[in-house]
């Protein structure tokens, strides 16, 4: 055991963590390298960060793969990414049944490419009988898309009578969010030093704790997963109560 996980409480984890996979193509061009070498790199990165979870007993684990915003970048960088996708689901499926691991997705998948989709629904079949922590991929998944496609489902059912507009609580809209089945995160962690949510979780990051760490996405590895989650654990989580309340 790593003298970083040795410090670390399994008894206070985050039950849900999200990861902004962030530094790929900057990681690659400092090596004179293109683009897309630092997204092939970042699958060491991943695959470390899905086991350290796994290992230590969190719930769920939500990384950024592709958003929204991503479809300006260029046609074959996308593309790359696309094959990508494909590619790790098949060779890290053996890590995901070791692991007891349910591959889940969030986002509008129905715009992936058909072999992507594809892929994905192998890989979500797979593993639908595991029982341990949920992997979720974010693809084509933005925090502003998940927001107005819940308002939508929303009005709609007011429109129909269903509902009154004076019974929409936040649990409502809870209910209507792609992560309706997870429990909101508690912990995200944004690498490459960058310090924003880049429409990440929008709704759901409004209590969770942020780990800023300066280390690109595919130098990522366990002992930078355990030094965020020993920071989590010395931070006090009051939510709106006082120091003095909680003791």
């Amino acid at each position: 055991m790593s003298e970083l996980k040795a410090k670390i409480d399994k008894d206070h984890l985050p039950r849900h963590i999200g990861v902004i996979m962030d530094g790929n193509g900057r990681w690659a061009q400092g090596q004179g390298k293109p683009r897309v070498f630092g997204h092939h790199s970042a699958v060491e990165a991943v695959r470390a960060t899905v086991e350290g979870c796994a290992e230590l007993g969190v719930e769920c684990l939500s990384l950024y793969a592709f958003s929204t915003e991503n479809w300006s970048r260029p046609e074959m960088e996308v593309g790359a990414l696309m094959q990508l996708l494909i590619d790790t689901i098949g060779s890290e499926m053996s890590t995901l049944l070791e692991n007891d691991i349910r591959l889940r997705a969030i986002g509008d998948t129905t715009q992936l490419p058909e072999a992507t989709q594809d892929a994905l629904k192998f890989g979500i079949a797979q593993t639908a009988k595991n029982k341990g922590m949920d992997l979720i991929l974010a693809l084509n998944y933005s925090g502003k898309w998940d927001l107005t496609s819940a308002i939508r489902r929303i009005a709609r059912e007011v429109e129909a009578g269903r509902l009154d507009a004076s019974a929409i609580t936040e649990e409502v809209i809870h209910q209507q969010l792609s992560t309706r089945e997870f429990p909101d995160p508690e912990l995200i962690i944004r690498t490459s030093g960058e310090h924003r949510l880049s429409n990440f979780f929008l709704w759901q990051a409004a209590y969770a704790e942020f780990y800023f760490s300066p280390v690109f996405w595919p130098e990522f590895r366990k002992p930078d997963l355990h030094a965020a989650l020993i920071d989590f654990q010395q931070r006090e989580r009051r939510f709106g109560q006082t120091s003095e309340q909680l003791t």
